[in-house]
């Protein structure tokens, strides 16, 4: 023990740590192991990929197309006209709204033409084309 009782009536001088550290450890490994769990899941696109890839900032609206065809916003899959009523949302909301678009290498150039003419339609005229940096150029012009 940290401190005896030889009178009784003497102060406690010593703090034993041992029981933070057991519980400190105990939720360190609690939190190891939920982390996993919580990770977002994706949807796989092969994006196209640029030399010369901006940064995103506060987007708000995030649209996916995949191989076949499907819209995705935020991750969950949408219909058209709920992607119009969100796209209507945010920017009755914000001034600042933005959108990123993002397709598979594969889309046919039209349908992510119409995605856009779907997002400048709504009167969301801030978006980005979401590209992977491709590596092998590494930036370089």
């Amino acid at each position: 023990m940290a401190a005896t009782q030889n009178g009784g009536d003497e102060p406690i001088t010593g703090i034993n740590v041992t029981p933070l550290v057991d519980v400190t450890l105990v939720l360190l490994i609690i939190f190891m192991v939920t982390a996993s769990y919580i990770v977002k899941e994706s949807i796989e696109v092969d994006l196209p990929r640029a030399a010369s890839a901006g940064e995103n900032v506060g987007t708000t609206l995030t649209f996916v197309l995949d191989r076949e065809g499907r819209l995705f916003l935020d991750g969950t899959p949408v219909e058209r006209e709920a992607a119009r009523a969100a796209i209507r949302a945010a920017v009755a909301g914000r001034h600042d709204a933005r959108a990123l678009i993002g397709a598979d290498r594969s889309v046919p150039h039209g349908d992510v033409v119409g995605l856009i003419d779907l997002v400048k339609g709504e009167g969301l005229t801030r978006f980005a084309i979401q590209i992977q940096r491709d590596a092998a150029q590494g930036g370089e012009r």
